[in-house]
């Protein structure tokens, strides 16, 4: 299982941990993920979804799964969250 965020493209980013003495070694910092399972009103399911604690954010913002996958442009998600959203689309219509 990989460190990136289906929805934000949140991924680990490399750095420098300094020491007082200002020794440099190299370090990793890890995106905050977390298992999460959304509820989609329009499929009657859940979906159980690894993501950052940003994208929690955002998809509650825009007032649900179902509503941020509408909204969202298909390059940005994962390819699981593409057929998610094709399956909204197809149980609109």
């Amino acid at each position: 299982m990989s460190r990136v965020c289906p929805i934000s493209g949140k991924a680990v980013l490399f750095g420098n941990k300094v020491s007082h003495a200002n020794n440099k070694t190299k370090r990793r910092f890890l995106p905050n993920l977390q298992n999460i399972s959304f509820l989609s009103d329009i499929l009657g399911m859940r979906i159980k979804v690894r993501v950052s604690a940003h994208a929690i954010r955002s998809v509650e913002k825009n007032g649900g799964l179902d509503s941020y996958l509408a909204n969202t442009c298909t390059r940005q998600l994962a390819p699981r969250l593409r057929r998610l959203k094709r399956l909204l689309a197809q149980k609109i219509a």
